[in-house]
């Protein structure tokens, strides 16, 4: 009988699955989306919802509870300070898993566990100066000239000339020469 059998054991031993766990907790806090497998990820729901749950009522003892299970007090601090009072109205279901499809190499399904309301953080590249459009392409095209000046100042090297004896040669492919074999040895050795 399967009584009480819930968790997925993941093919490792219980403190290896817990310590798996622990880093995907501490992971999913700090960055807020991560891309795992898909049995590792609906085993890691439940847990990052315990957490936040705990994070709604900052409490001494639910500091302590969740301290139990992601140790960093940076962690803990964001749990408490940012998450918790994020979801303080959501009566639950604070993640999404969506999933990506197989792996390539070892074809094993892909999910990605994210809070809901996630939105990913987008660098933008440095805009350029606002107004000077036509005065900041001419500054920039200026050092570029300047570089190509100095560099036709400079006197070109000459190359070195040919030695007359590789000339006079036939181009021949170079096999490899074969090792002369003593009698008694064994042979490739």
């Amino acid at each position: 009988m399967r009584h009480g059998m819930v968790n997925r054991k993941l093919g490792r031993t219980s403190g290896h699955r817990a310590a798996l766990f622990r880093n995907q907790l501490a992971s999913l806090i700090d960055k807020e989306r991560i891309i795992t497998t898909l049995p590792k990820a609906k085993e890691l729901r439940p847990q990052i919802e315990r957490l936040v749950t705990l994070g709604k009522s900052d409490s001494v003892h639910n500091r302590r509870q969740a301290e139990r299970v992601v140790a960093e007090d940076v962690l803990i601090a964001k749990l408490f300070d940012t998450l918790g009072p994020r979801f303080s109205e959501r009566p639950g279901g604070y993640t999404r898993i969506i999933k990506l499809g197989t792996r390539r190499g070892d074809a094993a399904e892909m999910a990605i566990l994210e809070f809901v309301g996630y939105e990913p953080v987008i660098e933008k590249a440095p805009a350029e100066e606002k107004g000077g459009g036509k005065k900041a392409a001419a500054k920039k095209e200026e050092p570029e000239k300047a570089e190509a000046a100095a560099e036709e100042k400079k006197p070109k090297k000459k190359a070195a000339p040919k030695k007359a004896a590789s000339a006079k040669k036939p181009a021949k492919a170079a096999a490899p020469k074969k090792k002369a074999r003593t009698p008694g040895t064994k042979r490739g050795q």
